[in-house]
């Protein structure tokens, strides 16, 4: 009887060592304990802007924990900063590793843009004044290939089958992964002026 209580133990033990072990890797966590961290909002580091719903909660986790610095950094600028008044140009927060260009242009139509995605960055995507569309398909839809990737500016353009479309205003922000093409500058009904800012987050 003590051995079969002590063998218990030892297993509960043991059972209790690993569940805490993989409860620290986002890429084991159950879509509740994601959603759970992610609506907390803690690694917003007080910047106050909604992730918009389009967001993929358990890449961005998995990525969050693996360079946690990095992505520290982009928050504490967005919410450091008096965005509108930002110049536009490249800002520099952390070297290579992170950085944002705020860009100025009119949205265009669908049909004079093509999807674009990156393999050495992730972009955080804010529209500071301004409202345009946001087209987002996984990579998995590519169609055909319109302008091969481009190492050094890390991007390339394709056409995809099917994409899910999302409004891009000054009350949420968008991340885009090397996962997922993307079509952001889309006119949403009238081609109009944007402002907008892209935290470029080093993936490593």
């Amino acid at each position: 009887m003590k051995n079969l209580l002590l063998k218990i133990m030892i297993l509960t033990s043991f059972l209790g060592f690993f569940g805490c072990k993989s409860s620290s890797d986002p890429a084991k966590w159950s879509s509740t304990q994601i959603d759970k961290w992610f609506e907390k909002g803690e690694w917003l580091n007080g910047w106050t802007v909604l992730p918009d719903a389009s967001i993929n909660r358990k890449e961005f986790a998995i990525s969050y924990f693996k360079n946690k610095e990095r992505w520290d950094k982009a928050f504490t600028f967005l919410k450091s900063n008096d965005l509108p008044k930002l110049e536009v140009k490249r800002f520099e927060i952390d070297g290579v590793n992170v950085f944002a260009p705020v860009t100025d242009y009119l949205s265009k139509n669908e049909e004079d843009a093509n999807f674009e995605a990156h393999r050495k960055y992730i972009d955080i995507q804010y529209v500071i004044n301004g409202v345009e569309m946001e087209q987002v398909a996984p990579l998995t839809m590519k169609k055909e290939e319109v302008t091969p990737y481009n190492e050094v500016k890390d991007i390339e353009f394709m056409t995809v089958t099917k994409s899910s479309s999302y409004k891009a205003t000054p009350d949420r922000f968008f991340i885009f992964f090397p996962s997922e093409a993307h079509r952001p500058g889309i006119k949403a009904g009238e081609n109009s002026q944007v402002r907008k800012i892209v935290v470029k987050i080093k993936v490593e």
